[in-house]
């Protein structure tokens, strides 16, 4: 089987880490002039996240389809992924669940993303059912966990993986907070064994802030496929910018093939 996805013009699970870069516009015009800046600088993107939960108008799903068109329109070269980030897990806001689900539905059946964020903390069967409906649509599924408060221990975070590869996601997701070196490299210690147990199944992990830069940066090396980068606003603790990013992942990429 492939160890990696392929999306676009990009295959997510080889290589070195794909380089994602939110989107964090409060209106159409703050969305328009990201796009435009992601267009200019082209080079050090590989994808983009358009995180649906610090638009203003999130609540209003045809607003919210009107502002998804004007970012396919002008980036339709780019694997978009479809992010409504909730409070509990370091969003902007909070919404009903029932509304949670018809927007990521919406977003899956429009024909303009490429994958939709899926968190892990909904129940199995409305995980599963999302997940469907994202399949049936020719989409794919990132299953994701955030915790900013703490890093859980290493087996626990290899537990939050392995569920969401069993619920069908198809690249797992999980971003922690560090409150000492070790709690980073337990971080990478889940990277490693997630990716040797299942190596068909690419993933993302991160270890946020400052102290889990080293994680952003070193993927390849430990098996996390997408690196989220900052051009403008960063959407969580710890981003680097995209042009230190690409920059840093080419010279590792580089170590590794002497």
């Amino acid at each position: 089987m492939a160890n990696f996805i392929a999306v676009k013009n990009i295959r997510i699970g080889v290589g070195t880490p794909k380089i994602c870069v939110p989107m964090t516009g409060n209106t159409v015009e703050d969305l328009l002039a990201e796009a435009e800046l992601i267009q200019l600088n082209k080079n050090f993107v590989d994808m983009v996240e358009w995180r649906v939960d610090f638009f203003n108008d999130s609540e209003d799903l045809s607003k919210v389809m009107t502002a998804l068109s004007t970012i396919h329109q002008r980036l339709k070269e780019l694997p978009l992924v479809f992010t409504f980030r909730s409070l509990e897990e370091g969003g902007e806001k909070e919404i009903h669940p029932s509304y949670y689900f018809d927007l990521n539905e919406a977003a899956a059946k429009s024909g303009m993303v490429d994958l939709v964020d899926i968190e892990l903390r909904h129940r199995d069967e409305d995980i599963s059912q999302i997940l469907s409906i994202i399949h049936e649509n020719g989409r794919l599924g990132i299953l994701s966990s955030h915790n900013f408060a703490k890093t859980p221990s290493k087996d626990k975070m290899v537990e939050i993986l392995e569920r969401g590869k069993k619920l069908g996601g198809d690249i797992p997701k999980i971003a922690v907070m560090p409150t000492s070196a070790r709690d980073v490299l337990a971080l990478l210690e889940a990277t490693v064994e997630m990716q040797e147990k299942h190596p068909d199944t690419p993933i993302i992990t991160m270890s946020m802030a400052g102290q889990g830069a080293i994680s952003r940066l070193s993927g390849e090396v430990f098996g996390s496929s997408v690196t989220f980068g900052a051009l403008k606003k960063a959407s969580a603790p710890g981003q680097v910018q995209v042009s230190d990013l690409r920059r840093t992942l080419e010279i590792l990429h580089h170590s590794l093939q002497k």
